[in-house]
């Protein structure tokens, strides 16, 4: 399924999106550096224990932190295989290896909630018609999700997508002792509501709820 939905992604990204997107990397000077040096996001460039001896506050901690927390790798990105031109095929490479370091500055886990709010933010960042019909997801969304998607996370994700840097453009292997909340400030990003404190809170209160009501039987004799 994750390699039909890459080859999808590719395949409605050419060709204007992608051109698009390398046009927005050729005309920023960080994001030219990006496309002459062509670094790549994996555990062989990237030392695990060296992002874990960063200060809790850095880019790599963060970045460390949140792939420990969501036991997920840097090395799960498809490799890009029906974009012909080089440079362009480059860009969709550094986009999906960039991904997770998107969550990691804006806090939102993985499971579906999470990435869908995180598609939609790509989607007005970076205009690839997959991270914008990634969003159809929500149709599987209970109504409480659905109803914060649309209330919260959607606001946010237009708001933020449309008005930040474009975050192809980041060196993330320059910048991974720079405080988060700096780059963030730097990016115009504003990290969204925590989602999982969200559904832990929700979570406590339908659990509060049910032994109210368990209480309340028991005090009327109801078995």
């Amino acid at each position: 399924m994750a390699y039909l939905i890459a080859a999808l992604g590719e395949a409605t990204a050419t060709p204007y999106f992608i051109y698009r997107l390398r046009d927005a990397m050729l005309s920023d000077p960080t994001g030219r550096r990006i496309l002459r040096d062509r670094p790549r996001i994996s555990s062989k460039t990237l030392s695990v224990n060296y992002l874990r001896s960063l200060p809790e506050n850095s880019v790599g901690r963060a970045y460390v932190d949140w792939l420990d927390r969501e036991g997920v790798s840097p090395d799960t990105r498809d490799a890009v295989q029906y974009i012909d031109d080089e440079e362009c095929a480059y860009v969709m490479q550094r986009y999906r290896e960039s991904h997770d370091f998107y969550h990691a500055l804006t806090g939102l886990p993985v499971f579906m909630e999470g990435e869908v709010a995180l598609k939609a933010f790509e989607f007005a960042n970076t205009l690839l018609p997959m991270t914008g019909l990634s969003t159809v997801a929500i149709l599987k969304f209970k109504p409480a999700e659905r109803e914060r998607f649309f209330s919260i996370y959607l606001p946010w994700a237009i708001s933020n997508g449309l008005n930040a840097k474009e975050v192809i453009n980041v060196y993330w292997e320059e910048i991974l002792e720079k405080d988060v909340g700096e780059l963030r400030s730097e990016l115009g990003i504003q990290q969204p509501v925590d989602l999982r404190h969200i559904r832990k809170q929700e979570r406590a209160r339908k659990r509060a709820e049910k032994e109210a009501r368990e209480r309340s039987g028991d005090s009327l004799g109801i078995n």
